[in-house]
């Protein structure tokens, strides 16, 4: 009797198969992948497109009107805060001086009662002309007080107001600045945006015309793998990994049919075959 070759486990790769580019499907009990070489060539077709749909995608994320906007906008936020601040210090010193001006009006008239009692010569006790002749006195000193309190409100008034005015322009002006990088990023989306409609209306007749059970394969990968499900060997590198096949890897893929559909021993992504293989 001769010796009985050991069992393999579920899973595990034969031992008398070379390491090397495996078949695209590797599981045990699972069906070789096969594809017309055409087929396998127009998905590089879809790849291209996919990475041209990432590239659309990535310069619409990154356009530089997003940063720009965003920094004009915390501009103009702060701004605004400094305007709605002076705005509201220009309306208190308004009501301040309302009131100032309201207290100095009182003690002017009443002065003015007080003179008109002196001088209307009613008042005759020698006590009460100069009670009143003290109290006309004081009243006076109270409205020059007064008076000066409506010259310090209404400097500090002046400046507030042309506080607001100075952060009124500002505002606008960078305001302006937000308006005119918005447009330019809106015009950017409307450019972009169109591409992305043409390139994916065009992706979906390509991808219509390769095989169902190969497309899904490279939309899994693709999924896996960054976004790259899909990469031409050419001389002899995988351009998915951009590692160079070893000499058993080569020999496989040389012994495979041409519509095998293989994959990268090394990042497991399809590997299409062209003239420019180097095989």
């Amino acid at each position: 009797m001769g010796t009985a070759r050991p069992r393999l486990r579920h899973g595990h790769r034969p031992l008398d198969r070379p390491r090397g580019v495996q078949p695209a499907h590797s599981n045990h009990g699972s069906p070789q992948l096969n594809a017309a070489p055409a087929d396998q060539i127009r998905l590089l077709d879809v790849q291209a497109l996919d990475v041209r749909l990432q590239q659309l995608a990535h310069r619409r994320k990154s356009l530089p009107e997003h940063a720009e906007i965003e920094s004009l906008t915390k501009d103009h936020t702060q701004l605004r805060d400094l305007l709605v601040a002076a705005q509201t210090e220009e309306s208190d010193t308004a009501r301040e001086q309302t009131k100032a001006e309201q207290d100095v009006d009182q003690v002017r008239q009443r002065a003015a009662r007080d003179q008109q009692r002196l001088d209307s010569g009613a008042v005759t006790s020698p006590k009460d002309l100069e009670n009143l002749q003290h109290e006309i006195t004081s009243l006076a000193k109270r409205q020059g007080d007064l008076e000066d309190v409506v010259l310090e409100v209404m400097e500090r008034r002046e400046s507030a107001q042309e506080r607001v005015a100075e952060l009124t322009e500002r505002v606008g002006a960078v305001q302006g600045k937000v308006d005119d990088a918005t447009a330019r990023r809106d015009a950017s989306f409307e450019e972009i945006d169109g591409e992305v409609a043409s390139v994916t209306k065009e992706r979906e007749v390509m991808a219509a015309s390769v095989p169902a059970d190969l497309l899904g394969l490279y939309d899994k990968l693709r999924a896996q793998q960054g976004g790259i499900g899909a990469a031409k060997l050419y001389q002899r590198t995988c351009q998915g990994c951009r590692q160079e096949l070893a000499i058993t890897e080569l020999s496989e893929v040389r012994a495979a049919a041409p519509d095998t559909v293989v994959r990268c021993e090394n990042c497991r992504r399809i590997l299409v075959r062209t003239a420019e293989s180097g095989l």
